[in-house]
């Protein structure tokens, strides 16, 4: 099917809530999506493509054909897309990465010797079970702290059938297990001991601690003091475990807080585990920018509890996602529990909240490579100053003080990093005094010149050029590149108070601030940083050759190997000029030395008779 035949067929669909499900040539489905008017929604996709992001645009080049199906309700037609995205993981669909559901601990009383364990899902055999506590990994050192602490059995070992067969294990004289394998030990010690450990998955620890208060005191009363110690040991455990709040009860205050976050290339979707007012867990996961966060949080949410068929009393998030009437009742009819999604506007919750973006875009950025970073930052810059990503980025500055020495820095940063095979630095010519506009006229006419000329090191065109300073100075480079006849984006970059590019200026005086995105403002700030560094570094050589070697240069009779010759003896022109006539006679000729000697004594002072 062709574009204008898609395009044709989705002006022919009804005015109804339903599914699109977008597939390519080999007939793999793409994009599944859902509308409340199929063909507002879906002829969308076919129109001014254009307007379209890149990603978008893409999807759209990759569609052979499509299907609809058109629902009842824009509930159903909700139930229904999550469905098939569960079911078909289309590619241009954002997905989680790991949709297992949620673990929890099993414990059936029934049983002689009951064990708890860790399952994947509830079943209806008369167990109770209990969380969940969040990842397979939280569960787990919730099951191996409650064992530990009661003392319980983490062999393989079955009971009654294994009592008396063998001598304990390694957890017993580790001082981890009570023993239950040893005859001495009692199927009614044993019950009592589960029965402590299902009160602490409830989260009764103060029940379980005031037991074995109890117990240990009547011990001690009893001259029982092997069994008190026991007693005492197990009873610190247990308040230990009911500070540390490992695990708790199913409570109504339990919340799930959702954020979101990116780095210069990457997205995440974050969820931060709280029960009991305690943060128990995170789940995240990490995927290219999207084109729309908000659709994108929207969409992983129901995918997020919809796979794991279970979800806390309270969710909350960054932003109002579509939907939320109709998923929280789509959840409650999943799961007999109604769900109530918010977004907080003041107080502890917002702060949750922002806590949940915090963990969200520092997963991103730990997930995001050097290299993806600067791809990231030339892509933000690209769009900023609305342009394509620039590869090559040539950056210039002037050095000098008070007129003397006057230099010029060329930097070059490739694909974001820096290029130091290919920096030039200029020693501006013919010019009396401080003239920044005019050395920047020069150097950038010499650059451009050797540009067109196809000379080596200088045959490469730049896609964007920053110019140190503001307005004016973007406005030379303009008028430069205009007599020239050439055309690359140029740019001021405007410091702040602290000597940071603040912001890029155009030659028209429009300016745009970088400070406010972190990515963009630090690439500028490093151009910046090493094109100011280049400079100075050339203007010092320069100052300091001048400053060493001048007053030698005035000296008739003295060339580069005199002046080296005598540097080298007296290290300083201070030495040189406290030489007597006989000394310097003895390194140099008759003349030459006079003509040094009288340099620094014109009146003859101090000539020896």
């Amino acid at each position: 099917m062709t574009f204008e035949e898609c395009k044709e067929k989705a002006l022919t669909l009804p005015y109804a809530p339903g599914v699109y499900i977008m597939r390519d040539k080999s007939d793999k489905v793409i994009y599944v999506g859902k509308a409340k008017k199929l063909k507002n929604r879906v002829s969308q996709y076919f129109q001014d493509t254009a307007s379209h992001t890149p990603k978008t645009r893409l999807m759209v080049s990759k569609i052979d054909h499509f299907d609809v199906i058109v629902a009842a309700s824009e509930f159903e037609a909700l139930v229904l897309e999550c469905s098939l995205i569960k079911r078909y993981l289309p590619k241009y669909n954002i997905l989680l990465k790991d949709d297992k559901g949620y673990p929890y601990l099993r414990l059936n009383m029934k049983d002689a010797y009951p064990r708890i364990t860790m399952v994947s899902k509830l079943s209806d055999d008369g167990a109770g079970y209990y969380g969940p506590f969040g990842s397979r990994r939280v569960t787990q050192e919730v099951l191996e702290a409650i064992r530990v602490t009661l003392k319980l059995p983490g062999c393989t070992r079955e009971f009654p059938r294994d009592v008396g067969k063998d001598r304990p294990c390694l957890n017993y004289h580790m001082n981890q297990c009570s023993g239950w394998c040893l005859t001495e030990r009692t199927q009614a010690e044993y019950r009592e001991r589960i029965e402590q450990a299902r009160q602490l998955l409830l989260g009764n620890y103060k029940a379980v601690a005031e037991q074995l208060r109890s117990q240990m005191l009547s011990a001690a009363e009893n001259l029982e003091f092997e069994l008190a110690a026991s007693l005492r040991d197990r009873l610190n455990a247990v308040e230990a475990l009911g500070q540390k709040q490992l695990v708790t009860a199913a409570a109504s205050t339990d919340t799930d807080v959702v954020g979101y976050g990116e780095s210069e290339t990457k997205g995440c979707f974050a969820v931060l585990h709280f029960r009991g007012g305690n943060l128990m867990d995170k789940d995240y996961t990490v995927f290219p920018i999207p084109d729309d966060a908000v659709e994108a949080v929207s969409s992983l949410v129901k995918q997020f509890y919809l796979s794991r068929g279970i979800a806390p009393g309270r969710v909350l998030l960054p932003f109002a996602i579509e939907d939320a009437p109709l998923f929280a009742q789509m959840m409650e009819q999943q799961t007999g529990r109604k769900l109530k999604l918010t977004v907080p506007q003041r107080g502890d919750n917002v702060r949750l909240v922002e806590l949940a973006n915090t963990n969200a875009r520092e997963e991103a950025i730990r997930l995001t490579d050097k290299e993806e970073k600067a791809t990231g930052a030339l892509a933000l810059l690209g769009k900023m100053l609305a342009m394509e990503p620039p590869e090559r980025i040539e950056s210039y500055d002037i050095s000098n003080i008070s007129g003397t020495d006057i230099v010029a820095s060329m930097v070059v940063f490739q694909d974001g990093k820096p290029k130091k095979s290919e920096y030039k630095r200029f020693k501006v010519e013919g010019l009396s005094g401080q003239d920044d506009y005019a050395s920047m006229r020069q150097v950038l006419t010499r650059r451009f010149t050797h540009y067109q000329a196809s000379d080596p090191g200088f045959e490469n065109a730049p896609d964007l050029l920053l110019i140190d300073g503001g307005v004016a100075h973007a406005n030379v480079a303009l008028e430069v590149l205009n007599a020239l006849s050439l055309s690359f984006p140029v740019f001021g970059m405007v410091k702040d108070d602290r000597h940071r590019t603040r912001a890029l200026v155009t030659a028209a005086g429009e300016e745009i601030g970088i400070d406010r995105n972190q990515a963009v403002f630090s690439l500028i700030g490093n151009i910046q940083e090493e094109t100011h560094r280049f400079a100075i570094t050339y203007h010092r050589q320069l100052r300091s050759k001048r400053l060493k070697y001048s007053e030698l240069d005035a000296i008739p009779g003295i060339g580069p190997k005199r002046k080296q010759l005598l540097l080298k003896s007296y290290k300083s022109l201070s030495a040189i000029g406290q030489a007597s006539l006989q000394e310097l006679g003895r390194m140099l000729p008759k003349d030459a030395a006079a003509a040094v000697y009288f340099h620094f004594h014109p009146n003859g002072e101090g000539e020896d008779a």
